[in-house]
């Protein structure tokens, strides 16, 4: 080989060698590190769900993104589009309508909202149990056939279909039908539920206690049904109209019914004295499959259905009229 060739290889190979160190420095250099994307907050993630869209007209309508934009933590429970479109339908108003009343739309919307991050996780803990709102109402969570069912204060259900959908300042949980606070006050859950409870509808306003559960509470009545009236009478020989007649006593038998307190069925202190508006107590406990009372003399009374919502409190149906202590 020739000195002439030899050099010229030479020089080729120097220029290869420097284009390689070229094309590496340039490899280099477009290896740049790309953060990830921030992650977005509960609007932001209803805003990238096409089954949320109606639930982000009505949170801007309501002028609550930057409250559900801010750190939080919050828990939403996001209707989706299906249960905006239910909810229309039960209320008989179209969404321009619904999204006009923002007075309404705010407390509706932050009825569905915890100031507290509670992952599905987390639900078990709280289950049968009352859950204070953004709104100050409450709602609870059980499970029912393995689904869980939110029922509000307005006694309608919901059921979660979705949970732990993350976002930086909290998380949330789908539900298929909006759920509603309730101006309704135990006595107005009592009047609606007639006639079962006719007779201490009839009792409560005669002893003039209609006014006072009506007020804010909150109560817990555990309320005997007409039949536990007839029961009553035959038991005792104490009939609805010897009652009428005594309104101190009257009024003492029916405050002895009401716990100046929210007790949801899950709430119950078994066994534990439980002090009545009254002022004397009863206790409560398991017997069976059924929670029983025993009032102050020793009678007993079953808890036919528990945790009947009301705005001002809740309503347990009893089987038996419980006494306090009588001279």
């Amino acid at each position: 080989m020739s000195l002439d060739i030899l050099k010229r290889l030479r020089v080729f190979g120097a220029v290869a060698l420097l284009g390689f160190g070229l094309a590496a420095c340039g490899s280099d250099d477009d290896d740049v590190f790309v953060p990830p994307p921030a992650p977005k907050n509960i609007v932001e993630v209803a805003q990238g769900n096409p089954d949320l869209s109606i639930l982000v007209e009505a949170v801007v309508a309501a002028d609550l993104v930057d409250t559900l934009s801010s750190p939080g933590p919050f828990t939403v429970f996001a209707p989706t589009n299906d249960a905006f479109v239910k909810l229309l339908g039960e209320l008989g108003v179209t969404k321009d309508e619904l999204l006009a009343d923002t007075a309404l739309l705010t407390r509706v919307l932050t009825y569905h909202v915890l100031a507290v991050k509670v992952p599905a996780a987390d639900v078990a803990g709280v289950l049968g149990k009352a859950i204070t709102t953004v709104e100050t109402g409450i709602f609870k969570i059980d499970d029912v056939a393995g689904e869980l069912t939110i029922t509000d204060e307005s006694n309608r259900t919901s059921k979660i279909t979705a949970t732990d959908v993350e976002a930086s300042n909290g998380v949330i949980h789908l539900i298929d039908t909006v759920i509603l606070p309730s101006d309704n006050t135990v006595v107005d859950v009592a009047i609606a539920a007639a006639p079962e409870f006719s007779t201490l509808v009839e009792l409560v306003v005669a002893a003039n206690l209609a006014g006072v559960l009506s007020g804010d509470g909150p109560f817990t009545v555990f309320a005997p049904t007409n039949q536990a009236f007839v029961d009553f009478e035959a038991a005792t020989g104490i009939s609805k109209a010897d009652l009428l007649n005594d309104i101190p006593l009257l009024a003492k038998v029916l405050t002895y019914h009401v716990v100046p307190a929210r007790v949801l069925k899950a709430e119950v202190p078994l066994g534990a004295a439980i002090t009545t508006v009254q002022g004397e107590t009863f206790a409560i406990n398991v017997v069976g499959d059924a929670l029983q009372i025993t009032d102050a003399n020793a009678r007993s009374s079953g808890i036919v259905a528990a945790d009947v919502m009301a705005g001002n409190g809740v309503i347990h149906v009893i089987d038996t009229v419980i006494l306090p202590l009588l001279p």
